[in-house]
């Protein structure tokens, strides 16, 4: 596959690869994890204002850079590379990407805000029986007047703590699994009825419990036509899919580059240990299952326009490949800096905590490996 950036593109990367490597150090993220706050609003009005990220893969007519999937890619990598805690996924692949190819009144109202730093936003769709099954909802969206009366539970709802919207999906028809008589609706978190229990994950990031207590929704929120959100779903985190393959393949180049130099000043033996030739080839191995990660994410950002099942089915194979790749580079950097590669001051343990996390979101390896079959084989699936 002969894959090539663009010059706008590598100038894309070369310039947040530049800003984080100068502001986003391993132990000025820590001081974050630390804070009331729990990231950096600074860095945030940086890459809207100074660095124009957020805009990136928006058309140029809604104040972006008239880029797509690959700019979410190019971004996601850098992120990675860096564990930024920031809400690019949730903010501006998801909340985005919804308004963008859901409703065009309100992209028209929101992607400034979202492309300017002003508006961040949670994707509020899992639930605590859902697992991984995107048509699994049981928040109710009953119709009061010209409007909604939201209720419901959403699970795990990542950086919601600190975002100004929520992206919600609820159920204006049908039963709990039905695929038709789901919707999407655009929710400022402060409005009446909304309750956060706020916590932190594993991985040092920050997730909230979503209450949804008869929350008004006016219609004019809705995103697309009433209970046929769910191809909007699918398309949405097969998106994020891709996106979060990406952010594991920054991180599993930063475990590398950091096991490799490990290697080169460790010495036992009076030699450093970087050359016994069974480092050198678990060292070998960690790189080629990087490699084909990076490979397979380059296809699904390449086919994310592509039609419905081929889009998913790049989706799938490279969130599979990089949750496979995460966990075999993970350990095998943890196992080379022996002990000290899972203590809270070295960052390897760190980007191991995140490639792990990023298996589990939106379906771990196992899960989209059923999944892929099925897409290639549906008549088995419905049997």
């Amino acid at each position: 596959m002969d894959f090539q950036f663009s010059e706008e593109q590598s100038m894309l990367r070369d310039t947040l690869a530049r800003y984080l490597a100068d502001h986003y150090d391993f132990e000025a993220r820590r001081a974050a994890l630390q804070s009331a706050t729990g990231w950096r609003p600074d860095c945030w009005r940086a890459f809207a204002r100074d660095l124009g990220i957020l805009g990136a893969a928006f058309p140029e007519h809604l104040g972006g850079l008239g880029g797509g999937a690959v700019e979410h890619m190019v971004v996601m990598e850098q992120l990675g590379r860096h564990l930024v805690l920031e809400p690019y996924l949730g903010t501006v692949v998801l909340g985005g990407g919804a308004l963008l190819h859901g409703s065009p009144e309100l992209a028209a109202q929101w992607l400034p805000a979202i492309i300017g730093g002003e508006a961040t936003v949670a994707w509020a769709h899992a639930e605590p029986a859902s697992r991984y099954c995107r048509h699994d909802v049981q928040a109710s969206a009953t119709r009061q007047g010209d409007g909604y009366r939201l209720s419901g539970h959403k699970h795990a709802v990542a950086g919601a703590p600190f975002a100004s919207h929520l992206l919600v999906s609820a159920r204006s028809g049908g039963t709990r699994r039905d695929q038709r008589g789901i919707s999407l609706f655009w929710i400022a978190r402060d409005t009446p009825g909304v309750t956060l229990r706020e916590y932190p994950t594993f991985d040092g990031q920050r997730a909230a419990e979503v209450l949804l207590d008869n929350v008004p929704v006016p219609a004019s929120q809705r995103i697309g036509d009433e209970g046929a959100a769910l191809p909007l779903i699918e398309q949405l985190c097969d998106h994020a899919m891709a996106a979060l393959a990406a952010e594991a393949n920054g991180a599993m180049a930063r475990m590398l580059a950091d096991t490799l130099d490990y290697a080169r000043q460790r010495k036992q033996f009076g030699v450093p240990i970087g050359t016994f030739q069974v480092l050198q080839h678990r060292m070998a191995d960690m790189y080629m299952q990087l490699e084909q990660s990076v490979a397979l994410t380059q296809v699904a950002a390449m086919q994310a326009a592509a039609a419905p099942q081929v889009r998913a089915q790049a989706a799938c194979a490279a969130k599979i490949q990089a949750g496979q790749a995460g966990t075999f580079v993970g350990q095998g950097a943890v196992q080379i800096h022996g002990g000290m590669g899972v203590t809270e001051e070295l960052a390897v343990g760190h980007y191991f905590k995140r490639v792990t996390a990023i298996d589990l979101q939106f379906g771990s390896a196992e899960h989209h490996l059923r999944r892929y079959a099925d897409l290639l084989y549906p008549a088995s699936a419905a049997a």
